[in-house]
């Protein structure tokens, strides 16, 4: 019966690993086609069958790409855009985040339900007052519509931080004020150390929601010198719509860095999403 058992968990275990061998083969097919499509001649994108290997490899597409458009300076506004985003949404969820894991305020329940219902708000109904009050502040055609909200927490940053400083143990924190340590001194110095995985993993999550923007650099930013990459791509399409083998260059260059600050941070987003919600 045990060697019975044995055998069919084992059988269980190759089928699930084929099922996903396959599942991440067939993920995989559009990524591979991009990157394919982007060393091609032109002619050569879409001849049957399908020629995977790229002959000759035509490196010279990704220079072409960026002489025929200023991606340059498009990826240095989406750099700046993306770093300042980042910067604003730790800052911020991580203070009120802290105070609703420590702090026993009156309505602290209460109003952590309440920022959470705001995660029920679809985008489309807050733009149209959101675009107004930016306007009336003389904000268009700048980044701050794409900045300042950042500085302001993210309900969903603000729960992830807040359920990851539940899990640390509050005795930490009552040791380091028998010592005479501020709040502010115990939540950099301690607190924050501890907590590296799950700002690794707000991070990420920022990077990838920032730097693939397309819809906030579409409504606020006018002018082809302030555009971000996700804009410029869009342009370049728009200009360029069959010239596929250069969108595709251009589709990769933008998708890269996603990718690199993923697998850098792989080991800390895993870390921080199995300990997170631990405690309640």
């Amino acid at each position: 019966m045990t060697m019975s058992m044995s055998y069919s968990r084992m059988l269980g275990r190759i089928i699930i690993y084929i099922l996903l061998i396959v599942g991440s083969a067939v993920m995989l097919v559009p990524f591979l086609w991009m990157v394919s499509t982007s060393l091609k001649a032109q002619w050569q994108v879409f001849t049957i069958p399908v020629q995977w290997i790229p002959d000759p490899i035509m490196w010279k597409n990704y220079v072409d790409t960026f002489s025929k458009l200023p991606f340059g300076p498009w990826t240095l506004n989406t750099l700046k855009i993306t770093f300042l985003a980042i910067v604003g949404a730790l800052l911020s969820c991580t203070v009120v985040a802290y105070g609703f894991a420590r702090y026993r305020a009156p309505g602290r329940n209460f109003l952590f339900i309440v920022m959470l219902s705001t995660m029920m708000l679809p985008g489309t109904v807050t733009m149209i007052p959101t675009f107004y009050l930016f306007k009336i502040f003389g904000w268009m055609n700048t980044y701050y519509p794409l900045i300042v909200p950042h500085f302001f927490g993210a309900a969903f940053f603000i729960f992830l931080l807040r359920q990851f400083f539940m899990t640390l143990p509050p005795e930490l924190e009552e040791s380091a004020k028998i010592d005479g340590a501020s709040t502010i001194g115990i939540l950099v110095r301690i607190i924050l150390p501890l907590t590296v995985p799950a700002l690794i993993t707000v991070a990420i999550f920022q990077f990838n929601g920032v730097w693939n923007d397309f819809m906030g650099p579409l409504i606020y930013l006018n002018k082809p010198k302030l555009y971000t990459l996700a804009l410029g791509i869009n342009f370049f399409k728009s200009q360029n719509d069959t010239q596929w083998n250069y969108l595709m260059t251009a589709s990769v260059v933008c998708m890269l860095p996603s990718l690199i600050f993923f697998f850098v941070g792989q080991k800390y987003f895993v870390e921080s999403i199995t300990l997170t919600g631990l405690k309640g």
